[in-house]
């Protein structure tokens, strides 16, 4: 692919769980940011991530004119990805579309339009801001079709982690850490329950974004995860903004 030139073909933005779990066919992806928005865990979900008696928490795009969110822009191969991504963003997770421009981290490609998910307070499931110590709270107790609304968090602050560690998101790694308190107050190591999901995604590591996947549902997801060990003696708990 000539670095100056995304193609003709649609590009979808990903912020949440699209960083890790894909479950859909693309050709080239990219690491980068779009602005006038920032990561917030405002959306309820009763489907993927939590039930309608516990809905978890997972994230949207709230607007806010300085900022930028960090992901990764994927480029979509056929209609099928498209209405894959449309049952499991809109159907089932409440979310609208926008387009907006998405500037690559490589510097060298020119920035261009991404398809982007977005939740707001217009739909059902807005569960809206609260204290992320709540939030926490919530989030280790739900779980839905996909898998614990643990896992999502955590797996999120591992991407953000191992591909963009230059990249600060208090609100998600405040989140991570309060999560993983709370696991620990609950004496939960791993989350062992089999998640149900409609693929086997690819998981990326730093090397699988700096070349196109072949083929993105070759990899076996991992079925359980360790983190009380994850986050570094180091990291402190950050003030919140509450």
């Amino acid at each position: 692919m000539n670095p100056n030139d995304c193609s003709s073909n649609l590009w979808v933005f990903g912020y949440g769980s699209l960083c890790w779990l894909q479950g859909f066919d693309y050709g080239s992806h990219q690491l980068g940011f779009i602005r006038g928005f920032s990561r917030k865990f405002w959306q309820g979900n009763n489907s993927h991530r939590g039930t309608a008696d516990k809905p978890g928490r997972v994230a949207t795009l709230v607007k806010e004119d300085e900022a930028s969110t960090w992901g990764l822009a994927f480029e979509l191969l056929g209609e099928t990805a498209l209405k894959y991504l449309n049952d499991r963003e809109c159907t089932k997770g409440g979310y609208e579309t926008l387009i907006t421009t998405f500037f690559p981290r490589n510097g060298v490609m020119t920035p261009f339009p991404v398809l982007v998910f977005r939740a707001t307070e217009h739909n059902p499931q807005w569960l809206g801001p609260a204290p992320l110590p709540d939030v926490a709270a919530q989030v280790t107790e739900c779980k839905g079709e996909a898998g614990h609304n643990s896992e999502y968090v955590l797996r999120l602050a591992e991407f953000f982690r191992d591909n963009l560690p230059e990249v600060i998101d208090d609100h998600l790694f405040t989140l991570e850490h309060l999560v993983l308190e709370r696991m620990k107050e609950k004496n939960i190591s791993s989350v062992e329950d089999e998640p149900v999901t409609q693929a086997k995604p690819e998981v990326l590591s730093l090397a699988d974004v700096a070349q196109p996947a072949n083929n993105p549902n070759q990899e076996v997801r991992r079925d359980s995860f360790q983190y009380l060990s994850r986050v570094p003696p180091s990291k402190k708990l950050l003030c919140l903004k509450v």
